[in-house]
């Protein structure tokens, strides 16, 4: 039980890490000029989910 619990406590941080990974990569193509569009089809992911990640960028840095 106890091995069961630090596992998912592991996948839930390695996927905490990979959404903020996404988060930068996002803003970082969106810096560069790339449209969200184009951030969205590049990551597969939907427009609302790159929008998100960029209000998000925005709404922290502020």
């Amino acid at each position: 039980m106890v091995q069961e619990a630090k596992h998912l406590i592991e996948r839930v941080q390695q996927e905490q890490i990979t959404v903020l990974a996404k988060k930068e990569i996002i803003n970082g193509f969106l810096a560069y000029g790339i449209s969200i569009e184009e951030v969205a089809q590049l990551l597969d992911l939907t427009i609302e989910q790159v929008r998100l990640a960029s209000d998000q960028k925005s709404s922290t840095s502020t």
